[in-house]
């Protein structure tokens, strides 16, 4: 659910009936130069193509999938794929538009590795006029580790927009603190973006990435 997409890089799908009244169908594909996740590459560096559909309900209920080339070296095995299955609910909070839910990462190809893990969350978001401020916390119950990050997003048109956000690893192994900024752009049916992005990682490299998406 990534669902920031290279953080914004893709715009609101449109929404199209389902098999059910109250219930609609969304689906989003990207090319990116590079998958980066909390302001990490996931995939070393390279280009990869993603891609997700989700089912939600006018009750606020939703349920959805999302997946994207990886290059992670785990010694022994080589992973490739990384599956997301996700589910969980939004709904106004005096106001704010909040978002509560469960996440399952899924590496099918890791091997004997099993990386797989899965986190709870919630997010809260509120928009001034064109300006949108949100954030969320991610808690992985198995590996014990708490993530944070805020968000801002301005819109200069309808089509053009500014974000920029910062995120924290606040306990657990690997504690690091990062931070992007970019923009994107929708045009033509596709949504263009490009955003930069770093972390105070020891070793870890620093980088801009840009992408193409369309959702349908």
């Amino acid at each position: 659910m990534r669902s920031l997409l290279v953080f914004g890089a893709l715009v609101a799908a449109s929404a199209a009936p389902a098999f059910a009244q109250d219930v609609t169908v969304t689906s989003n594909v990207a090319l990116v130069s590079d998958y980066v996740w909390r302001n990490v590459s996931q995939s070393n560096g390279d280009a990869t193509i993603q891609g997700g559909i989700d089912l939600t309900t006018t009750s606020g209920f939703y349920l959805g999938t999302w997946a994207s080339g990886v290059d992670f070296n785990n010694g022994a095995d080589d992973t490739n794929l990384e599956v997301d299955l996700y589910g969980g609910y939004r709904f106004d909070l005096g106001g704010i538009a909040a978002d509560v839910g469960a996440i399952y990462y899924a590496y099918p190809d890791s091997g004997p590795s099993d990386i797989n893990f899965w986190e709870v969350y919630g997010k809260l978001s509120k928009t001034f006029d064109a300006i949108t401020l949100a954030g969320s916390v991610n808690y992985d119950p198995d590996n014990e580790t708490t993530f944070v990050d805020a968000s801002a997003a301005y819109a200069v048109t309808p089509e053009f927009s500014l974000s920029a956000g910062y995120g924290a690893y606040l306990e657990g192994a690997g504690e690091y603190t990062g931070w992007n900024a970019g923009a994107s752009w929708a045009v033509g049916g596709v949504t263009l973006g490009a955003r930069f992005y770093d972390n105070d990682i020891a070793g870890s490299d620093d980088g801009y990435i840009f992408s193409i998406g369309r959702a349908m």
